[in-house]
C-alpha cells in the first residue's frame, strides 16, 4: 500500500492494527547507461512488493541522497549530510507522532548514512529501526559469491529490466570493465577522467534470469526482516 493511493482516513484505520511503514532513500545520480534514479528504482522495486506481501504501508521516497562526488556528471543532484539528516529525521518524526513507531529503511545509496539522531531513537526504544542496504545484505552478496562477481555501482548488479532507460552499446553487452581505482581521483585527478562513463568496474549485464533470481532473494530476505518487526498495536 502506498500513501499515494490512501486518504488520511485510511491511513487512521490501518494505524489501529499496525505501526510499520516503510521509508525508501536513495538518490539521484549517474549510473553509467542506466536510469539517474536507479538508487530509488531499486528499493522502491523491492519496497512494493515486500509491502503487498506484509500488507504495509510504503511512504513516498526521498528521491536525493549524498551524491557529491558525482557532481562532474549531468543530472546528479546532491544534498549535504546535514540536509539529508534533517529531511529523514523530520520525516520519521512527523509519522512517529502519528502512532507509527517501527520504521524499514529501505536505503538504495551507500552513500547515505543512517542520521544518528534516528539511531539514539532506536537505542532508547523509541523507535524500532531497521536500515537495508539490499546489495550489501546477506541475500545479495551471497548470490554475487555464488557467480563469481562482485555488485558494484552501475554495474550489472543494478542493470534491472526496470533500471535500464536504453540499451547499452553492443560492444559492452558481453564486456567486463576493469575495476576503478578511486584513489586517482583522491590525487588531484578528474573523477569523471577516472570512472570514464560511470561503471565502477565488472560486467555491465547478465542474463535477466539471474538479475530475476536476485531480486526475488532479496524480496524474500527483506519481506522476512519486516515481518519480524510487527508488533502488536493498543
Amino acid at each position: 500500500m502506498r500513501l499515494q493511493d490512501l486518504n488520511w482516513k485510511d491511513v487512521e484505520s490501518y494505524l489501529k492494527h499496525d505501526n510499520r511503514i516503510i521509508l525508501i532513500t536513495g538518490a539521484t545520480e549517474q549510473h553509467a547507461y542506466l536510469s539517474l534514479l536507479t538508487d530509488i528504482l531499486i528499493p522502491s522495486r523491492i519496497a512494493l512488493a515486500v509491502a503487498e506481501r506484509e500488507n504495509v504501508l510504503v511512504a513516498p521516497p526521498l528521491n536525493f541522497g549524498l551524491s557529491g562526488m558525482f557532481g562532474e556528471f549531468p543530472g546528479t543532484i546532491s544534498l549535504s549530510q546535514e540536509t539529508f539528516d534533517a529531511a529523514l529525521g523530520e520525516i520519521v518524526e512527523s509519522l512517529l507522532h502519528q502512532g507509527f513507531s517501527n520504521f524499514f529503511i529501505m536505503n538504495g545509496h551507500g552513500g547515505n548514512k543512517l542520521p544518528a539522531h534516528l539511531h539514539d531513537l532506536h537505542m532508547e526504544g523509541t523507535i524500532r529501526l531497521v536500515w537495508y542496504e539490499w546489495w550489501r545484505e546477506p541475500a545479495a552478496t551471497a548470490f554475487a559469491s555464488e557467480l563469481g562477481m562482485e555488485i558494484d555501482h552501475a554495474n550489472w548488479g543494478e542493470n534491472f529490466p526496470f533500471t535500464r532507460v536504453g540499451d547499452l552499446p553492443p560492444d559492452l553487452v558481453d564486456a567486463e570493465k576493469p575495476h576503478v581505482n578511486l584513489e586517482l581521483s583522491e590525487e588531484g585527478g578528474s573523477l569523471r577522467d577516472v570512472i570514464g562513463d560511470g561503471n565502477f568496474g565488472g560486467r555491465y549485464q547478465i542474463s535477466d534470469d539471474y538479475m530475476t533470481a536476485l531480486y526475488l532473494r532479496v524480496v524474500d530476505e527483506a519481506a522476512a526482516l519486516l515481518h519480524s518487526m510487527k508488533t502488536p498495536t493498543p
